[in-house]
């Protein structure tokens, strides 16, 4: 066992490898609490920014990093030995990436959160907000995706023996996903889409949509797939790329004020000019209309009934939902209540003149 004279004593090499390192690990965390403390003082300098959302995600990853560093700068004066020199290096090489990615990785995550933060979906008007949130969630799907591959390679960079791998999966990362293509085009479709739809925005974050039949919201925007949330809580996932090839009814694409309708079949003769006074009473009266625009016509005539369409705007999908089965509800009431001879019917003339026998011939009457 190799020892180490210190003040004329023998003291075993390992003990004093032992002691080295946990002072420099205590050192590192005395420097990490002195940095980290310094950081949220300036943060708190500035209320209501994202500063402290970056802070708090580098606290962690930093803190490994700097036992790291300070580890590497006393390496020179510990006596390891051949194999644990070698240990060494293999450690650190496979160490120092990964928490250079975490890091990295974090940062990414902090700037969607900040994003996120300052990109308000609640209010009445939030379409540059749900824009924002949409291209922040997918592009930061992609960096992470991109920072962990790179990590990965740069951690196999470091063994000898793995090492024509490492540098074959970054030198020739569109030879093989060109290889594996055949197997994973479903999956390559989806994630090219993703990519383009961060930038052409089909749709975003809170839009209202048609799709499959289903009414519902986007509630989630991920690489691959978009999760729907229909009216009943049910969850539809939709791959990204039906978002782009087939059609599919956005009601909020430009804004989220919307123009909603209620159809009604009413007798001819029914008084038009008395119910569209009506009409414009309730919907005057309700509070989930916006004051932008209101009207009631008559929109076809069949042989028995009219089609009289109403028309209401409102300031999103749900409310303009509400607002329909409000100004139904109401209408159908008033008619019934006080205007039941405009409610269809089925008329037929009956006379003398309907019904003529013949009065020749064997088939006719006296």
């Amino acid at each position: 066992m190799s020892t180490v004279a210190i003040a004329g004593w023998a003291v075993p090499a390992s003990l004093v490898n032992l002691a080295t390192i946990a002072v420099t690990v205590l050192l590192a965390l005395a420097l990490h609490w002195l940095v980290m403390n310094a950081l949220r003082r300036i943060a708190e300098r500035t209320p209501g920014s994202a500063d402290d959302i970056f802070v708090n995600y580098a606290k962690r990853p930093l803190q490994f990093i700097l036992i790291t560093l300070g580890l590497a700068m006393v390496r020179e004066s510990l006596d390891l030995g051949k194999t644990g020199t070698i240990l060494w290096a293999r450690t650190a090489g496979m160490l120092v990436p990964a928490l250079i990615g975490w890091l990295a990785i974090n940062m990414i995550r902090a700037s969607d959160k900040a994003i996120s933060l300052f990109a308000d979906i609640s209010v009445a008007d939030n379409l540059r907000a749900r824009r924002r949130r949409t291209r922040s969630a997918i592009l930061t799907q992609i960096a992470l995706l991109g920072v962990g591959f790179v990590t990965i390679c740069l951690m196999l960079l470091s063994i000898p023996s793995v090492r024509s791998v490492g540098v074959t999966l970054m030198a020739s990362a569109g030879l093989a996903a060109l290889a594996v293509g055949a197997a994973a085009q479903p999956l390559l479709k989806n994630v090219i889409a993703g990519i383009q739809m961060a930038f052409t925005e089909p749709i975003r974050l809170d839009d209202v949509v048609i799709i499959e039949g289903e009414w519902g919201k986007i509630e989630e925007i991920r690489l691959t797939y978009v999760v729907v949330k229909i009216w009943d809580e049910r969850r539809l996932v939709v791959p990204v790329s039906k978002f782009l090839e087939d059609s599919f009814q956005n009601w909020t694409r430009t804004g989220s004020q919307l123009l909603g309708s209620a159809f009604f079949y009413l007798d001819p003769t029914a008084n038009i000019a008395r119910l569209r006074e009506k009409y414009t009473e309730i919907v005057s009266s309700n509070p989930r209309w916006d004051g932008r625009a209101q009207v009631l016509q008559v929109t076809d005539m069949k042989p028995d009934a009219i089609e009289v369409r109403i028309l209401a705007t409102a300031r999103d999908a749900p409310t303009a939902f509400d607002l329909r089965c409000d100004l139904r509800e109401a209408m159908l009431a008033y008619i019934r209540d006080e205007m039941p001879e405009a409610l269809p019917r089925h008329r037929a003339e009956l006379g003398r003149d309907a019904w003529k026998p013949e009065r020749d011939g064997a088939g006719g009457m006296p």
